[in-house]
């Protein structure tokens, strides 16, 4: 099982409570684990990646055994700890200011 965190405010619009765990078939990439968190949790659609080109929003970013993997390839695997399940996959909002 993969251990997803999510920030509060997909947390909230998910009515999850805690962390996710998430059964991923194949290859263990953050792709497959956003295709995961959005088959089970179909409101979350749209809110990490965008409708048409896929890509992430802007203001999230994700961290995998506490190395940013944001600009990595989507496809590229991801840590063994992270599909072993024993390290979590961060989904992180982005803090912007001025």
């Amino acid at each position: 099982m993969i251990q997803v965190v999510l920030p509060a405010h997909l947390r909230s619009l998910a009515g999850i409570k805690g962390d996710v765990e998430l059964e991923v078939d194949g290859q263990v990439t953050r792709h497959s684990i956003l295709d995961a968190l959005e088959a089970r949790y179909p409101m979350l659609r749209g809110t990490i990646r965008d409708h048409v080109e896929g890509q992430r929003r802007p203001m999230l970013r994700f961290f995998a055994c506490g190395e940013d993997v944001t600009h990595e390839s989507s496809d590229a695997p991801l840590p063994e700890a992270v599909a072993a399940g024993t390290e979590p996959f961060f989904i992180i909002g982005a803090i912007a200011g001025g």
